[in-house]
């Protein structure tokens, strides 16, 4: 007869304890949880800058796009004009320096001087380079445009940029995202994968049965270790991000405590994977190429690296469909953008569903021997 005074949570979080040291005394889990992300941010926030090397240009809606001028600037193979419906949407843009300047085309209402006038307005975001070099190609196009055999000069460039206040927003507010998710999703499955292979396959989740721990505490004390080792990492990842790097952190620790709820939520996810690749593994060299089906792709294709939208268009729908691209997505709308939790419920609505496919798949095909 079971012992009743025995404690089911103090079993599991002694199996979570041990569990938890086994982690950190293996270097495998050490150096794929943390020591290639932070190799990765190192390496993107020495050489990384704040700028951009393509010059994106909005067109002010006030300008006259009639005029000559404005489509010898649109045809322009040095810039890229973007076009927005929403002022309050170029503003934003603007103010993080997504666009290097809005141009704006006037008429001049003076007697003298030339017909147009053009305006550039930048914001503190934007690289100073990026601006200059903005300059010398409307300057080069204005002097063309005004050598034309004509008898008046017709164009001219305001010597003068309006900047208004913006924040940087630099390559490591990118890529620490993807390398916080690269870590969550290489613990999550390989973790996960090999250890419950190797708890069954050395019988170690048979000699539990022995205990009198039921078998839910089991699976909650060695998941339990696997998360407290991930916020630990997160939180070395996050904090050299932010004080060597000036990684941003909008809200301070509000944003910091709510990237910590999304890297709890992305982390479940990512363990059922790990659960399923376990129960279809065969032997321990078959879990590595089980667990790249559920990896690799995300690497790739989830905004890791590279935004999805330099990826071709046909692709991009099946960008926007692995979790990893939402867990990218919502850290960093929370960490630049300064959303909340409540704020990103689509990202979080869609990693919602994952989890319910992959722990039905991962319950369904669960295997205790």
């Amino acid at each position: 007869m079971q012992d009743k005074s025995y404690s089911q949570i103090r079993a599991m979080l002694a199996i979570t304890r041990y569990s938890l040291k086994a982690i950190f005394r293996s270097p495998s889990a050490v150096i794929f949880s943390i020591g290639f992300p932070l190799i990765f941010i190192l390496i993107f926030g020495f050489v990384g800058g704040s700028g951009k090397m393509l010059l994106h240009v909005a067109i002010d809606k006030k300008t006259d796009t009639n005029n000559i001028f404005y489509h010898v600037i649109k045809d322009n193979i040095g810039l890229k004009i973007e076009e927005y419906d929403n002022q309050a949407t170029l503003n934003k843009d603007l103010e993080k320096g997504d666009i290097t300047a809005v141009l704006s085309i006037v008429d001049n209402k003076t007697v003298a001087g030339p017909k147009y006038l053009i305006h550039i307005k930048s914001s503190e975001a934007v690289n100073q380079q990026n601006i200059q070099l903005l300059r010398v190609i409307l300057g080069s196009v204005v002097s063309k445009f005004n050598e034309r055999p004509i008898n008046e000069k017709l164009v001219e460039l305001s010597e003068e940029t309006e900047t208004v206040p913006g924040r940087t927003y630099r390559t490591i507010d990118f890529i620490l995202p993807g390398q916080l998710g690269f870590s969550l999703l290489s613990a999550g499955v390989f973790g996960v994968a090999f250890l419950f292979f190797n708890l069954r396959q050395q019988l170690v989740l048979k000699r539990f049965y022995a205990t009198p721990i039921q078998r839910p505490y089991i699976v909650m004390g060695e998941a339990f270790s696997r998360v407290i080792f991930q916020i630990i990492t997160a939180i070395i990842i996050i904090g050299l991000g932010h004080f060597a790097f000036h990684f941003t952190l909008v809200h301070g620790f509000i944003t910091f405590m709510d990237i910590m709820a999304l890297s709890f939520v992305a982390l479940i996810l990512f363990m059922g994977f790990g659960f399923i690749v376990s129960n279809f593994a065969k032997n321990e060299s078959t879990i590595p190429p089980f667990a790249n089906l559920f990896t690799l792709p995300q690497f790739l294709l989830a905004g890791t690296f590279f935004p999805v939208e330099s990826f071709p268009k046909w692709l991009q729908p099946l960008c926007n469909i692995l979790p990893l691209t939402h867990f990218n997505n919502a850290m960093r709308n929370i960490s630049f953008e300064g959303a909340g939790l409540l704020d990103c419920w689509k990202e979080f609505g869609i990693l919602g569903i994952w989890i319910v496919i992959v722990y039905a798949v991962a319950i369904k095909t669960f295997k205790w021997e």
